[in-house]
């Protein structure tokens, strides 16, 4: 066994995640380390018999097993997740992904490598009981990762494998398109225009891209101009794209050759997404468009053999695609040097930078060696930037970066057909039999609250004869890939997922997305369902509206109907305004959703300390709230 799998430094964010321990589920676990405490989230992750296993599937004679495996079963999880007893519980935002790194007695979560992306109500922030030896475990005793993933296919029909445009496509051509800041360059309106090297030319024909998407043609033209950039626009539009081209254009065309074998190695571009999910697609784009090229992407995250990814990143790497806690990890071992680093990327960065991983980031970029933000180009993306998380992103930007704007960023895709049901809690089950029924055999995501409930739903489906499977942040790596891998090839029509799957996941003929429970946010709501209606084609959402636990949420639901041009139920409307919902209610813009936080109200651009005050209020405020 390599050195590297024995011995899990005191930066690894991720190795609580993946560590089963005897507690069975005890809160409060921690390690104690040279450098403070690993304190876990949810603590131990007791090795329970039964657990959720695979896909579910009825077996030959019609026999479903899933129900004497106790499917729903937790792996250690927190009792109260589900009722909200848990006061610990972290709701809507990132923590530590299962274990925090504590620094001088702060608590968990807050100052440490938090690790990876849990999702809505998946993490616990432990207070540090530990107060008995179950709870104070060397961690020698914790298992090992061992998990090494199968290599990505070299079939190049399968490395250039797409589905197709929608029949709304060419209507990307009509959104309205807005741009801050000083000097923008001019847009392209076509890929030759782009000044691509052949190989990348031949690679995005490869690839099914026949023109620009707005996103990608205001995008490419900015970064291969060396401005910073800030990027909004909805979901399915294309924004991986947009930053791989232009860094792997610029790459090629500085001779840029992936190092021979060497312990560290020194990318040239680090890309940071929230999930591993994520981060392992932005990797195959970038695996795809770098095909026959001499730079070499490479991938890390958690729940996979260190000693693998080291090895492998040891065999050269221009291109670094990461999630936070393993690459932090990397980075601490000594196996990545930052001091060539050229461009930082944070997809989906308003998750990046919430109070979950913001400290994560700030860590990256004060990493030593890291170039400042002044001889770097940062660039983020979402399709969703509230004004506090712009705020924030001011410190990792240029003070001359561009804000890009597409169509009805921070709304809904106005090619996702939204439906709303009002029901109670405890009709939602037959609800969404019902409407599986009538949908056939589409491809579903099913959205839900809590881990405890994606597999218990998950359970009741294959009882109810409709292969399922699941995915959420207790599930291991392999089960994780599995069931996206299931799902993709159509072996399971239906996904059950928390809000780990609502992000960045680009999913052939997703025709049909359910929220059996809306999420605590309207960001996520949008995110959720823009996992359907993608690249022009059209989707469904159908979500379940319970006027008890909702209601909160009505406002923001009519204006995001508003926006994207769909029917409004009087119910909802009238729930929106009867008063229950939260007076502090932002009434929707003219056209753009997410603008840029640098205008006045008469389109000038705030002064620099207005900003900085603001920022600095805003903080204070989150801070209140994570604590």
């Amino acid at each position: 066994m390599d050195e590297w799998e024995e011995q899990e430094t005191a930066t690894s964010g991720t190795c609580a995640l993946t560590s089963d321990t005897s507690t069975g589920g005890t809160q409060g676990d921690f390690w104690n380390s040279d450098h403070g405490e690993f304190q876990g989230g949810r603590g131990g992750r007791g090795r329970g018999r039964g657990g959720f296993k695979n896909s579910f599937f009825s077996d030959g004679d019609g026999q479903n097993n899933t129900a004497e495996r106790s499917s729903f079963s937790r792996r250690g999880g927190c009792a109260n997740e589900e009722d909200g007893d848990n006061k610990n519980v972290s709701r809507g935002r990132r923590g530590g992904r299962g274990g925090s790194y504590r620094q001088g007695g702060e608590q968990g979560g807050r100052d440490g490598f938090g690790g990876g992306y849990r999702g809505k109500d998946e993490e616990v922030f432990a207070q540090g009981h530990g107060d008995t030896p179950a709870e104070n475990a060397d961690a020698s005793d914790r298992p090992r990762v061992t998990y090494i993933p199968p290599p990505p296919s070299e079939d190049e029909e399968s490395i250039f494998s797409h589905y197709e445009s929608g029949v709304n496509f060419d209507k990307y051509d009509e959104i309205l398109v807005d741009v801050s800041g000083t000097n923008p360059p001019p847009a392209i309106m076509t890929f030759d225009e782009a000044a691509l090297c052949e190989s990348l030319k031949r690679n995005v024909s490869k690839s099914g891209y026949v023109k620009p998407t707005p996103v990608q043609k205001h995008g490419i033209p900015i970064i291969s101009a060396g401005r910073d950039l800030m990027a909004c626009a909805q979901t399915g539009s294309g924004k991986t794209a947009a930053f791989l081209l232009p860094i792997l254009q610029q790459l090629m065309a500085d001779g840029a050759a992936a190092s021979c074998f060497s312990e560290m190695q020194e990318p040239d571009a680090i890309i940071v997404a929230p999930t591993r999910e994520l981060i392992n697609q932005i990797y195959l784009e970038a695996r795809k468009f770098a095909y026959g090229t001499c730079v070499r992407p490479v991938v890390v995250y958690g729940g996979v053999s260190t000693g693998h990814q080291i090895r492998d990143l040891s065999r050269g790497c221009n291109v670094l695609c990461g999630t936070p806690g393993r690459l932090l990890d990397m980075i601490g071992r000594g196996k990545v040097g930052l001091t060539k680093v050229r461009y930082l990327v944070l997809d989906e960065a308003d998750r990046m930078l919430d109070m979950g991983f913001e400290p994560d980031m700030r860590r990256l970029v004060g990493s030593p060696g890291m170039p400042s933000k002044e001889n770097r180009q940062t660039l983020m993306f979402s399709a969703t930037f509230p004004e506090d998380i712009q705020r924030l992103a001011a410190d990792f930007l240029k003070t001359d970066y561009l804000f890009l704007a597409v169509g009805i960023v921070g709304g809904a895709c106005s090619d996702v057909e939204q439906t709303f049901v009002q029901v109670t809690k405890f009709a939602k089950r037959e609800q969404l039999i019902d409407l599986l029924k009538s949908t056939g055999s589409e491809r579903t995501m099913v959205f839900v609250e809590t881990k405890r409930q994606a597999d218990f739903i998950a359970t009741i489906l294959c009882q109810e004869k409709f292969p399922t499977t699941s995915i959420h942040g207790d599930r291991e790596q392999w089960q994780r890939e599995q069931a996206l891998g299931d799902f993709r090839s159509g072996k399971c029509s239906v996904l059950v997922a928390t809000s780990v799957g609502a992000r960045g996941l680009d999913i052939p003929d997703v025709q049909f997305v359910v929220n059996f429970d809306l999420p605590n946010n309207i960001d996520e709501y949008v995110h959720r369902i823009g996992r359907t209606g993608r690249c022009g084609n059209t989707g469904r959402a159908v979500s379940f509206y319970d006027p008890v636990a909702d209601s909160e949420l009505a406002r923001s639901l009519v204006t995001i109907l508003s926006k994207a041009q769909q029917e409004v139920p009087s119910w909802l409307e009238e729930s929106a305004f009867s008063g229950h919902s939260p007076s502090g209610f932002n009434p929707p813009r003219k056209h753009f959703a997410s603008t840029d936080l640098r205008k006045g109200p008469q389109g000038g651009f705030f002064q620099d300390g207005s900003v900085t005050s603001q920022l600095a209020v805003q903080t204070a405020a989150d801070d209140e709230e994570w604590e």
